[in-house]
């Protein structure tokens, strides 16, 4: 058998009578003790990264001692089995009532929202309710449903793509430029009609960290339905800014003040604090989510409803959203949301002060920024050539192109989560200064095969 379909392993994990070699992709005939089997797993995860020094993901990596003891009390929980974990079951409704809260929902205790797997399982659900309800007005005025179109901007996160794809509807993507960075409004009545189902706008764009002015896209709205007649519901893709704008730009008006909003949702695992596997989705009020998504269902011992594209799911994230929102409460949020966006706001100031850069944009919005290589600074290398230097050292900090109209600007993005401080920035500075200076004094140019994106969206 051929070494590449082998797992190895060491004679000194194995005990006598055990393989000291198993086949890769089929199962073992016999058994193998468990020390032996954790040591395979967890040799074989070594070479993963650390995940302190990944800049690249929005998704939480830390969390104190106190949740990681309740996590393992409740790894066996089941979050669609009501019947049997009850009170899991009520945790997570004052979850989601919490955040309608947060969200300025006008009656938050009498709305609707539910857990999810993640942000992008909360998306295909909001996105299917706007669908839905679309259809009913279409059938109930006598109009045609096999038209349907998503508006919203060229650098919307893929879920929406996706979304799209699976459920036949048309995506009308606004494209960004250098003049409109985000979907604006501006030149909205170009893209609805009477076939759109809704307009998503991003509370966090993923390839820079900006956002979207809700508010505006709304008064755009507005107009459009004064002109045409059309009523076009906004969504919220808050899956990083809706739980960072409450804390760190309470003044600002994208959540459920807004009339046109008519759900949001979040990742609990972004800036939730919350280790991965858990979103969220809340709408307005009850009534824009159709009655004819919520199923009713009998499972292990009594009825219980279902609002969800996945069944079974764990409980736990739920559990630990609960802690956390406990454990912090909105000053708590307030201070870990602030560290992250004063150490986002120096490593931007830092960078953008380098002759080779120039922001894109600040770390203002979300804790997250991303810059440019200026033009002209040189012809020897690029953003990528940056990324594999720093990844030397052990950060992944991503670069990439731009979508549709600014698909030849490569940007690099720094997203600063809880966990990375100060001290650990003025290293990372260090490492760029020391990289770029190493690039700039380069006789030639760096070769240009594998220079590829770092970071899918």
């Amino acid at each position: 058998m051929s070494q590449e379909h082998v797992v190895a392993v060491n004679p000194i994990f194995a005990r006598p009578g055990e393989a000291v070699a198993v086949e890769r992709y089929r199962m073992p005939i016999g058994e193998m003790l468990p020390e032996t089997a954790f040591r395979i797993v967890h040799d074989e995860v070594m070479l993963d990264g650390n995940a302190r020094l990944n800049l690249a993901t929005f998704v939480g990596t830390w969390m104190d001692e106190y949740a990681a003891r309740l996590y393992a009390e409740s790894f066996d929980k089941n979050m669609v089995d009501k019947d049997e974990y009850p009170h899991t079951a009520i945790i997570e409704d004052r979850c989601w009532k919490i955040l309608a809260d947060l969200w300025n929902a006008p009656d938050p205790t009498h709305t609707i929202g539910t857990s999810t797997v993640g942000s992008s399982e909360a998306c295909m659900l909001a996105g299917l309710a706007l669908k839905r309800r679309w259809q009913h007005a279409r059938r109930a005025a006598g109009k045609p449903t096999d038209r349907p179109n998503l508006v919203m901007s060229s650098a919307v996160q893929v879920v929406w793509e996706k979304f799209c794809n699976y459920w036949d509807v048309t995506p009308r993507l606004v494209p960004i430029s250098e003049e409109h960075r985000t979907l604006d409004g501006h030149d909205l009545d170009a893209y609805v009609d009477e076939n759109t189902i809704g307009v998503v706008a991003i509370l966090g764009v993923t390839y820079t960290g900006a956002y979207e002015p809700v508010k505006r896209i709304a008064e755009a709205l507005d107009r459009i339905q004064r002109d045409t007649g059309a009523d076009v519901p906004i969504h919220v893709d808050g899956a990083s800014g809706a739980m960072v704008a409450p804390f760190l730009q309470s003044d600002l008006e994208w959540d459920f003040r807004l009339e046109r909003v008519h759900s949001i949702n979040t990742s609990g695992h972004k800036y939730g604090l919350v280790y991965p596997g858990l979103g969220w989705v809340v709408w307005r009020s009850a009534d824009l989510l159709p009655e004819d998504l919520i199923f009713k269902v009998s499972y292990l011992g009594g009825e219980t409803p279902s609002l969800a594209l996945n069944f079974s799911r764990p409980g736990a994230q739920v559990l630990l959203q609960y802690y956390q929102f406990l454990r912090l409460g909105r000053s708590g949020y307030r201070a870990v949301q602030k560290s992250s966006q004063d150490v986002a706001r120096y490593l931007a100031d830092s960078i953008g002060a380098m002759g080779a850069f120039e922001l894109w944009n600040d770390g203002s919005d979300i804790p997250v920024f991303a810059w440019r290589l200026k033009s002209g600074h040189t012809g020897n290398w690029n953003l990528y050539d940056l990324s594999d230097r720093l990844r030397m050292k052990g950060w992944q900090v991503p670069a990439y192109p731009m979508p549709d109209n600014l698909a030849d600007t490569t940007v690099q993005r720094i997203v600063v989560r809880d966990g990375l401080g100060m001290d650990l920035a003025r290293d990372l500075l260090d490492d760029i200064r020391a990289a770029t200076d190493f690039l700039d004094r380069l006789s030639g140019p760096m070769p240009t095969d594998g220079a590829v994106p770092g970071f899918h969206h």
